[in-house]
């Protein structure tokens, strides 16, 4: 079972990443930071990293950067829903910094899954909740839609 490693300051948004990868399949840990996330990579071994930007003590290009330094290879996932300046800066900044991909939130279900899927070159079929996009799982803004 493949092992990815989320990092967020926000607690219910880890658990909610967390849910949609273990329906996929996914082993997940999980860290409220930076530092944490750091800490973690160092005494286990995971196969893909999925860390917000904006973040308390060591935020996320940071530690992509420090993360790239240890793990060369590693596959990192960036997102952020922005800050004081849009989400596109630090999501693009985050991918020189050695992001594989970056993800704006809001994301579904389906959006996070399938970039995982993508990133550890897994199939995407035989799952049910691969193909499910319902924002009741994902990252949705309720208003607007």
């Amino acid at each position: 079972m493949r092992r990815i490693l989320i990092i967020d300051d926000d607690h219910q948004i880890l658990l909610m990443i967390k849910k949609m990868l273990e329906r996929a399949g996914f082993e997940v840990d999980l860290a409220s930071n930076g530092n944490e996330g750091i800490e973690l990579i160092k005494k286990v071994s995971v196969d893909l990293v999925i860390t917000d930007i904006i973040m308390p003590e060591k935020e996320g290009l940071e530690t992509i950067r420090e993360m790239k330094r240890l793990c060369p290879d590693l596959k990192i996932i960036a997102m952020s829903g922005g800050g004081k300046v849009s989400a596109d800066n630090y999501l693009n900044t985050a991918k020189i910094f050695g992001a594989s991909k970056i993800m704006a939130k809001p994301f579904s279900q389906k959006q996070m899954v399938s970039a995982v899927q993508d990133l550890l070159g897994e199939p995407s079929d035989g799952n049910p909740y691969n193909g499910k996009d319902s924002s009741e799982d994902g990252l949705e803004q309720k208003q607007g839609r």
